[in-house]
């Protein structure tokens, strides 16, 4: 595929600020041929997608990323080229959905104890524009609220694992998330994974649980990664014989850093994952015409 490829977004379905439709034509405007729609523990994107580009003549794949709780760490893993109508898959969604709710008015109370945010639960539910609110949308609400300058500051001060409202996820194994994506045909990655800051021998340990729980890939390239760390995340899925992915974990417009198909190029001897595509459950590409 001569065009740009884009494995990685998200839309209003999660934590997104466009609407399927309009992530799908920014896509095609910014030269992506191959898209894969991952909103947060959602497939509830992909209808609109999916009619989107067959009008923008844009190849687009179901896919999601999931949120996985593994030993002390929080991860999220892509599910590519799978059927988003599953029933295992929509089951495992629908438990998670739960999980996450529960955690978000969690959130939302300890934010009410401070001023200016006793309606937090209220506003946050405002913002998402769907059924799942997340730390992105309190990160949100706390700029727009003026008690924090950036989202960056909203997640050190506030959300992150030190911040004054931060609540633990508890979500699905690694073992569920990759049994939920393969059962529905899909092909499962590690996404942005030297966003975690583990050490080398704990990143190669989540590796080899990832691949024996029917785990492929590996997101290399990423808006979250330098250029040395795409080299090293290269080198670690040569290593392992993981499939190479590549996505920018676009969320909204603004940010000149993240932008769709943008500086996504794999690194040389990185076996693209893409090449795999069509193999997976039906209905899962939609190929403009």
């Amino acid at each position: 595929m001569s065009g740009l490829i884009d494995l990685h977004c998200h839309s209003t379905a999660s934590d997104g600020t466009l609407r399927p439709a309009e992530l799908v034509k920014r896509a095609r405007e910014q030269g992506v041929e191959l898209l894969a729609l991952t909103d947060h523990d959602s497939v509830q994107g992909i209808a609109e997608a999916s009619e989107a580009a067959r009008m923008h003549k844009l190849e687009l794949v179901a896919g999601v990323e999931i949120s996985v709780s593994w030993r002390s760490h929080t991860v999220h893993i892509l599910g590519l080229d799978m059927n988003p109508g599953h029933a295992g898959l929509q089951e495992g969604l629908a438990w998670l959905a739960q999980r996450r709710v529960a955690r978000a008015r969690r959130i939302a109370a300890k934010l009410a104890r401070h001023p200016g945010l006793e309606d937090a639960w209220e506003a946050a539910v405002g913002l998402a524009s769907c059924e799942a609110v997340t730390r992105t949308h309190f990160a949100r609400l706390l700029v727009q609220r003026g008690l924090a300058g950036d989202m960056g500051v909203a997640f050190k001060r506030w959300l992150g694992r030190k911040g004054k409202a931060f609540v633990p996820g508890d979500w699905a194994s690694l073992e569920q998330a990759v049994g939920w994506i393969t059962a529905a045909g899909g092909l499962a990655v590690i996404a942005h994974p030297a966003r975690y800051r583990m050490t080398h021998t704990r990143l190669a340990e989540l590796i080899e649980d990832f691949k024996r729980a029917g785990g492929v890939g590996l997101e290399v390239v990423s808006s979250a990664h330098s250029p040395q760390e795409r080299a090293s995340m290269a080198t670690l899925a040569r290593r392992h014989g993981l499939l190479a992915s590549a996505g920018s974990d676009f969320h909204a417009p603004g940010n000149p850093r993240v932008e769709l198909g943008r500086g996504l190029e794999l690194p040389q001897g990185c076996p693209p994952i893409w090449v795999h595509f069509g193999r997976g459950g039906t209905a899962a590409l939609c190929v403009g015409s």
